[in-house]
């Protein structure tokens, strides 16, 4: 547990860094930089689409250079990263690429950091150790957009030194505490699970991860929208800021309470409460009107993508035994939900026109059809998978 801990204080720390290039930097763009919706929605596209890559790559990396070295070189390039953009943040250019370099970055960090956290455990104990990972990054993410409102009103580009910062800390515990590999437990071990048991599980796994990508499409239509959201509802950006952590603080609610009751491992109802609940909360905070309906409308999501997300992890790792590719598999599917969400975003402006400039009819109509055939797959999946533990 000497080395989950550790972990889990570079996991909260490189959560707060990720989070303000991936949901603080469309309030600097949008309230500083006078970009459009369209613009922040291309600008998280190219992000999603880089994390694509990197999480794909990820295995391949640590069969080349081995865990330990390809985690260090991966936050020290994001820490040049962050420092550049400081930089070169008000050219558009620029500033595209540059979220593409740390998509990729992000996007190939992460596996090796949850294969760390999941490897050598058991059964029980993989399911706290995913608890804890998911409260770490998770709990980060509220304090890092409470940070990035006023950070972009005291000098904008302290949005990105501030990460840098992290990244060096984040570096500096990996380095001396970190051990080389990630202690697997060895194949015939008992604690593994059986056969059958992994059988219901992989079923179980495709369903929350339909539901993943549903959540993660959505998230990053809700990203780069909620500052026009708010900014039309009259709310400061040092305010809105805090306001769009919402959805993370019941987010990580649902982490809590899913890591102290495990009665839900092995079971359906869990995943189905949170495949209905997620579409609900993701339209009544685009779409609601008020600020109330809104912040009402990112608590339900948030406690409904903590359900699958927590749900897809523990799966992930109990099926593949914590391997980097199974970390890669996650995340590339949460990359996915990064491009789908910002292409289904421009594709709802794009469609406004059908409907005289509406962009809520657009939206709609653009996301909806995504949402219902995550739902459908959840759904086939839990039916074929049965009832049971």
């Amino acid at each position: 547990m000497k080395r989950l801990s550790v972990l889990l204080l570079v996991t909260f720390i490189e959560s707060f860094a990720t989070i303000c290039m991936e949901r603080g930097v469309y309030f600097l763009t949008h309230d500083v930089a006078g970009y459009s919706d369209a613009m922040n929605l291309s600008l998280a596209l190219a992000l999603g689409v880089a994390y694509v890559a990197g999480a794909l790559l990820s295995h391949r990396f640590v069969r080349i250079g081995g865990e330990k070295r390809v985690v260090l070189a991966l936050v020290f390039l994001q820490l040049l990263a962050h420092l550049a953009m400081a930089a070169v943040w008000r050219m558009p250019v620029a500033l595209f690429a540059s979220m593409a370099v740390v998509g990729l970055l992000n996007g190939a960090k992460w596996p090796v950091i949850e294969s760390y956290v999941s490897a050598g455990w058991n059964a029980r104990d993989t399911a706290r150790a995913v608890g804890r990972f998911c409260l770490a990054w998770s709990g980060a993410v509220p304090l890092a957009l409470l940070a990035s409102g006023p950070l972009i009103q005291f000098w904008a580009p302290s949005l990105f030194l501030l990460p840098a910062a992290v990244n060096l800390a984040a570096l500096l515990l990996l380095w001396l505490r970190l051990p080389a590999r990630p202690p697997h437990l060895p194949e015939e071990h008992p604690d593994h699970l059986p056969s059958d048991v992994v059988r219901r599980y992989r079923g179980l796994l495709t369903a929350s991860q339909a539901q993943l990508l549903a959540g993660y499409s959505a998230l990053f239509i809700l990203g780069p929208l909620l500052p026009g959201v708010f900014a039309g509802l009259n709310v400061d950006t040092s305010v809105a800021t805090g306001l769009s952590g919402l959805l993370d603080g019941f987010r990580f609610a649902a982490f809590l309470l899913l890591g102290l009751w495990t009665a839900w491992h092995g079971r359906r109802d869990m995943i189905l409460l949170g495949a209905m609940a997620m579409p609900a909360g993701f339209f009544l905070a685009l779409f609601g009107g008020s600020v109330p309906a809104v912040l009402a409308g990112e608590a339900l999501f948030g406690l409904a993508t903590g359900c699958v997300y927590y749900a897809a992890l523990y799966y992930a790792m109990m099926v593949h035994r914590a391997s980097v590719g199974a970390g890669g598999s996650h995340e590339g599917i949460i990359g996915s939900g990064f491009a789908l969400g910002p292409a289904l975003g421009l594709a709802g402006v794009a469609m406004a026109g059908l409907f005289h400039g509406n962009t809520t009819a657009g939206t709609i109509l653009a996301t909806t059809p995504l949402l219902v055939a995550c739902l459908a797959v959840t759904a086939w999946k839990l039916v074929r998978t049965g009832r049971g533990r």
